[in-house]
Formats: C-alpha cells, sequence, structure tokens
C-alpha cells in the first residue's frame, strides 16, 4: 500500500512540474475535504481547472487514464462541487483534465488529456 501511495505522490509532482511548463498556476496539491481528495486544482486560461493523476509502471494493464472511469468521473464532479461552494467561486468556468503518467525505464510518458470529461451529476 505504502508503494502505491508513493507512486502516486510521485506521479502528482511529476504531473505538477509538468502543468506549471505548459502555464497552469498550480493552486492546491492534495486538497482534501469531508468527501476524498482532489489531485490537483490550479488555473489555465481562467478556468478553474480540477485535474486527476493516474501513475503506472506500465501498460500491461491498460494505459493509467482509462482508471478514469463513470464512477471516479461521479466521485471527481462531487469533489469539485464542493471544492467550489466552499470557495465561493460558483461563477468560474472550470473543467476536468487527467494527468497520465507511465513511469519506463527509459523516461516517464506524460499524457495530458484536456477536458476528459463533463462534470457527472447525481
Amino acid at each position: 500500500m505504502k508503494e502505491k501511495i508513493d507512486k502516486g505522490r510521485e506521479g502528482e509532482r511529476i504531473a505538477a512540474s509538468f502543468l506549471k511548463k505548459k502555464g497552469y498556476r498550480i493552486s492546491e496539491i492534495n486538497y482534501r475535504c469531508p468527501l476524498g481528495e482532489l489531485d490537483i486544482i490550479a488555473r489555465e486560461k481562467g478556468e478553474i481547472v480540477f485535474v486527476e493523476v493516474k501513475t503506472r509502471h506500465s501498460n500491461e494493464l491498460g494505459y493509467p487514464e482509462q482508471a478514469v472511469g463513470t464512477k471516479k468521473q461521479k466521485k471527481l464532479s462531487q469533489l469539485a462541487l464542493w471544492y467550489m461552494q466552499s470557495k465561493k467561486i460558483a461563477d468560474v468556468p472550470a473543467r476536468f483534465d487527467v494527468v497520465a503518467i507511465t513511469m519506463l525505464p527509459e523516461g516517464n510518458d506524460i499524457r495530458l488529456i484536456q477536458n476528459a470529461f463533463d462534470f457527472t451529476g447525481n
């Protein structure tokens, strides 16, 4: 379990650095609330961007971004709504991005999927 957490934290660090180079302004990393945790919250071109980071050491089980299924999208939507309500920023456009990282011996493969999915309500 600790190895999985460490891999996730390393992936978030890599993703934050990658996003900064792309012009994102990081607001929060590992934002926690009673509903759970958002990996990265950033601003980019006037939008709030909720970034889910998925990290793997190989593609044997599929690409990292494939782990962001319907159930995860619904959870992330609930967390984003909580965040926006708690910060009183409901009038700001928002979107969901995914950073998919595969840590390979020859180097990290990093993919950014912007607007990866739409807000999913109840």
